[in-house]
């Protein structure tokens, strides 16, 4: 994997307070963990997100896996520290932590 795709990972995640990265956008979720977890960004009150769309990009899409040693997407980043997957994310939601940690954002 390039180091460009590397640093450009890198620079997103730690200069956006909320990155999440997905198939497909916001509006248009292109698979139903991506979905579920934009929703629950929602649900938490968060309105200033960046998102990334992992399908525009083979480089990025397999970088990000890399880039975090996790095997799937859509995959969250808070402060620049990797959070998780939609079932870590539903996990966090449903006993609140979640919401408590995007709330300083």
């Amino acid at each position: 994997m390039s180091d460009e795709v590397q640093s450009w990972i890198k620079e997103t995640v730690s200069q956006n307070p909320v990155v999440l990265f997905m198939k497909g956008t916001a509006q248009f979720p292109q698979c139903g963990f991506s979905g579920r977890a934009i929703q629950l960004l929602k649900a938490s009150g968060v309105s200033n997100m960046v998102t990334v769309n992992v399908l525009e990009d083979p480089a990025v899409r397999q970088g990000i896996k890399d880039f975090s040693n996790w095997p799937t997407v859509p995959q969250l980043y808070v402060n620049g520290e990797f959070v998780g997957g939609s079932d870590i994310m539903n996990e966090m939601f449903e006993n609140g932590e979640l919401q408590s940690l995007l709330k300083s954002e």
